[in-house]
């Protein structure tokens, strides 16, 4: 498959673009893209809904990616995930993120919750250094737009 997100990867030029950019990665699985989103060392902290504890330093972020399904240049995916409610805050050196993710299978199931996106300046472009997510009740989810 060619690589639906090298365009995406390459044009991230702000908080804003590299959100989107991490959105587009999650749609279509393409673990080659990782490097363009994540800090990669040891100051890498992501607190997945999915496993509990701190995955710490960029290999363990891939290898919690690779268990999810991502491999190089990506799959076709009918699963959908995106964000609501986001907000930015500029922090000097570092921005804030928050929004509310929903994650949709083709049978309609899903999950949704609550994420936290630290993002910091880059050599090119910005970076995420912390994410961390968690998950609402499902007997909770909302209408949503997505």
């Amino acid at each position: 498959m060619a690589d639906p997100t090298k365009a995406q990867a390459w044009a991230i030029r702000d908080t804003r673009s590299l959100i989107e950019a991490w959105v587009a990665v999650w749609n279509t699985y393409d673990l080659d893209a990782l490097p363009s989103l994540f800090v990669d060392d040891e100051r890498l902290s992501y607190f997945s809904s999915e496993k509990p504890g701190l995955i710490h330093g960029y290999p363990a972020v891939l290898a919690h990616h690779r268990g999810f399904g991502f491999l190089e240049g990506g799959k076709v995916s009918q699963n959908k995930l995106w964000l609501e409610e986001v907000a930015s805050h500029d922090l000097g050196g570092a921005t804030l993120t928050t929004a509310i993710w929903f994650f949709q299978r083709p049978d309609g199931s899903g999950q949704w919750g609550p994420v936290t996106l630290v993002s910091v300046p880059g050599a090119d472009h910005p970076r995420f250094l912390h994410l961390q997510f968690a998950n609402y009740p499902k007997e909770l989810r909302p209408a949503s737009k997505g």
